[in-house]
């Protein structure tokens, strides 16, 4: 029986309606309040502002240090996530005979909710780094960072490495053999066959890597928070605590717009590059 577009439209409604109540009106409503000052509670004590909200973001030196921390952490986060992602999933479409246990094990850790999942680590670094007398890394600020960025590739690895899974499985057979009737090595094959016809796979995964590693809080204000003299604070964090801690309700909503649209950008020009080196049958 062929399903008419009427009933398409009445089931895809419900979604669309929680996504305009959810997303969109709050998103819009947020853009407006990024020109007035405002404390967030009394609304008749809002100020029309117009865009100094938006060039005093450009003279926090505290927000600009989180930004360049956060594009630090990001840039290193990605390649090791995807890179460790991509290494599991080679692993565990081999004939390996724990294969199906492994890619759990593997995926268990982004199952664990973020804030958990600093804690622990939090624990991790506490304890045993300190037993073996190689300091506190949550003080650091350098080493904090990298805390984040092991943990981060920690949980998202497993995540990514589904998607390639999927993409390694998605190849086809007959592809393979014949670059092996060719004489095409392991790593000839890997190159020149496996790599290029991931790349839909690398596409989905870097963005799904950057737009996470981005807007990380969680594991931020559980692992590290932000730190001694703020040297640990991210984007999310810096721009929760603006609205929260300090009461900047229009100020920090500036900055969110900011960081949406930071986001974004940069998103769009990785999809854009990686889409145009995929490769089609």
């Amino acid at each position: 029986m062929k399903i008419g577009k009427g009933w398409y439209a009445l089931f895809t409604a419900p979604l669309m309606i929680i996504f305009m109540i959810v997303v969109v009106i709050p998103f819009v409503i947020g853009i407006g309040y990024s020109f007035f000052e405002w404390d967030g509670l009394a609304k008749h004590a809002a100020t029309f502002v117009g865009f100094s909200n938006y060039i005093d973001v450009f003279k926090d030196q505290q927000f600009l240090n989180a930004t360049v921390r956060t594009t630090i952490f990001t840039l290193i986060s990605v390649v090791t996530v995807n890179l460790l992602g991509i290494i599991f999933a080679l692993i565990v479409t081999t004939k390996l005979r724990v294969r199906n246990v492994a890619r759990t094990m593997l995926f268990m850790p982004y199952l664990i909710g973020g804030l958990i999942l600093g804690y622990i680590w939090k624990s991790v670094f506490q304890e045993f780094f300190l037993s073996i007398e190689w300091g506190n890394w949550l003080t650091d600020p350098v080493k904090s960072i990298i805390a984040m960025i092991v943990v981060t590739t920690w949980q998202l690895a497993g995540y990514v490495m589904i998607v390639y899974i999927t993409g390694i499985m998605a190849i086809p057979a007959d592809v393979l053999e014949a670059a092996q009737v060719d004489g095409a090595n392991y790593m000839q094959t890997l190159f020149k066959v496996k790599f290029p016809m991931l790349m839909p796979s690398f596409t989905i995964c870097l963005f799904l890597s950057l737009s996470n590693c981005f807007k990380i809080y969680d594991v931020n204000i559980s692992l590290t928070g932000v730190g001694p003299n703020y040297q640990s604070e991210m984007f999310s964090l810096n721009i929760y605590n603006e609205i929260f801690s300090l009461s900047n309700f229009g100020y920090g909503q500036a900055k969110a717009i900011i960081f949406f649209l930071i986001i974004a950008v940069i998103t769009l020009i990785q999809v854009s590059i990686t889409k145009k080196r995929e490769v089609t049958l």
